[in-house]
């Protein structure tokens, strides 16, 4: 057990959302400046010195349910860059090369409306999910908590014991065996830091170009290397020493929630009308006794706060440093049965739900993020459904004059066409002019364009002179895959603007 984040700083006898002793605070507890803790970090002392925060190994139904999870996630995670689908990997994030995969399927910068959409749509996704179940993502499924609390605290727990183990180890002097954990704890977190790295690698530049890297002589990637290098460093400095403080300072999350909880979201909560006032429980107290001195279920055990890995109380209501990890729930109720009281002083529950026993209800502001939510489905869907394979951009050619006039007396105009081919197997396209009579030829040889290449032609059309009219005339192109037209193109021909005068007899 740990004391509080504050000696110097004495808890309430019996909050209430208001901050203000409950009537019947009886005989138990001290006085205290209720709104102290929110004027400093729990992971900071007054001085803004770094306090480490050594929490108590947690065990429970949610911690369970949470390993599980975790083990679902990390295996997704390691395993996503080398799963392909249809000869692409599941997730790649090429910013270099401004190629990007989800789930297989490939885009473009050309592509950017779709990207944008998307991540409109995770944003807003998170928004009514953070409304409605608060920080449930930060708990469960984001990948620092994942990674830290599953993977790196549990070999810190192994090498070097629970919490009280941790402390006594870091307050005694150096020794070979002091060496040895601490030493040999630094590896293994290096080592796995690697092995991040170079995960999140993969998924920037994919699993094959990052096996070159490693199978190569160094020489040859050394841009690479240099990446892989500084991506060890950063996820080592995270979880060895910056932990949960990249939560508290880096991560905006947990300000950006105070703009989204109301009191009907649902967060992991105290129940103080139950709880307080909190006071030791005595081996010769009876519940009656205890009731009538005006004291709730809590035993101010603090157990809730030993396990929290970013070092809060949760009795002193929703905080920003909390990632609703359930620690703190498994805790407490493992607290509750020992000593025969119901389960549950705190749980996930909303302000209203505790004060006035009130279920998860749909409010008008929930509504109306759900409405913004399906219109940004139905326009992602859209985009995704008539997304090309094959996207081309017809422009006039650069340097050269508007038309020219071809010795049979047609006139013509050169174009640039840059074709832009989303697959990842070859496709060979035509041109056909499908609103004029006229021709149309690619320079060059037949136009066949490379899996997730760009090709860049010059197209030359030709018209009767007959067909311009009032100097320029509207064109419809058709980019054809055989019979398929892939794309209808609209270009503008130009001519001259006034036919030449009759000669003179």
């Amino acid at each position: 057990m740990i004391p509080p984040a504050d000696t110097e700083m004495k808890k309430p006898t019996a909050p209430t959302a208001g901050g203000k002793p409950s009537k019947g605070a009886g005989t138990v507890l001290k006085t205290v400046d209720w709104g102290d803790f929110r004027d400093h970090l729990a992971t900071a002392d007054r001085d803004g010195h770094r306090k480490w925060i050594y929490p108590r190994k947690p065990k429970g139904r949610f911690h369970h349910a949470r390993a599980w999870l975790s083990v679902v996630l990390l295996t997704i995670m390691f395993a996503g860059p080398f799963i392909r689908i249809d000869g692409n990997p599941l997730l790649m994030m090429n910013i270099v090369q401004r190629k990007f995969v989800i789930l297989g399927q490939v885009f473009w910068p050309q592509d950017f409306p779709i990207f944008a959409v998307a991540m409109l749509l995770f944003l807003t996704g998170i928004v009514i999910f953070t409304t409605a179940f608060g920080r449930l993502w930060c708990g469960w499924t984001c990948p620092q908590t994942v990674l830290m609390e599953m993977v790196f605290r549990k070999i810190e727990y192994l090498i070097e014991g629970d919490a009280h183990q941790q402390r006594a180890l870091t307050q005694a002097p150096w020794s070979a065996k002091k060496i040895l954990k601490r030493g040999g704890k630094q590896l293994v977190f290096l080592g796995l830091s690697f092995v991040i790295g170079n995960t999140l690698l993969a998924y920037i530049i994919g699993s094959d170009e990052l096996i070159r890297i490693i199978t190569d002589p160094p020489s040859m990637h050394l841009k690479g290397l240099t990446f892989m290098v500084l991506f060890t460093l950063l996820f080592y400095g995270i979880f060895a020493r910056f932990r949960e403080q990249a939560c508290t300072f880096i991560c905006p999350y947990g300000r950006f929630q105070s703009a989204l909880l109301d009191e009907n979201s649902i967060v992991v909560a105290y129940d103080h009308k139950r709880g307080e006032g909190r006071g030791p429980l005595r081996r010769s107290e009876t519940p009656a006794a205890r009731k009538s001195a005006g004291q709730g279920d809590c035993v101010d055990c603090h157990q809730c706060v030993s396990v929290c890995p970013t070092g809060i109380d949760i009795r002193d209501g929703t905080q920003m440093e909390c990632v609703n990890c359930t620690a703190c729930i498994d805790a407490c109720d493992t607290v509750m049965t020992k000593v025969g009281k119901p389960v549950g002083l705190i749980r996930y529950a909303s302000l209203n739900g505790i004060e006035r026993s009130e279920k998860l209800r749909v409010t008008p502001r929930l509504v109306g993020y759900s409405v913004v939510l399906l219109a940004l489905i139905s326009l992602f869907l859209y985009l995704l459904f008539t997304r090309l394979d094959v996207q081309t951009t017809l422009l006039r050619a650069r340097g050269n004059t508007l038309f020219q006039e071809m010795p049979d007396g047609r006139l013509a105009n050169l174009f640039t066409a840059k074709l832009v081919n989303k697959t990842h197997h070859d496709i060979p396209v035509t041109f056909k002019l499908e609103n004029a009579p006229g021709t149309i030829k690619v320079m060059g040889n037949s136009l066949t364009i490379p899996a997730e290449k760009l090709v860049e032609v010059m197209v030359l059309i030709e018209l009767e002179r007959a067909e311009v009219q009032g100097g320029q005339r509207q064109l419809q192109v058709g980019v054809y895959h055989g019979d398929r037209r892939l794309e209808l193109l609209k270009t503008v021909f130009i001519g001259p603007r006034m036919a030449p005068a009759a000669p003179q007899p």
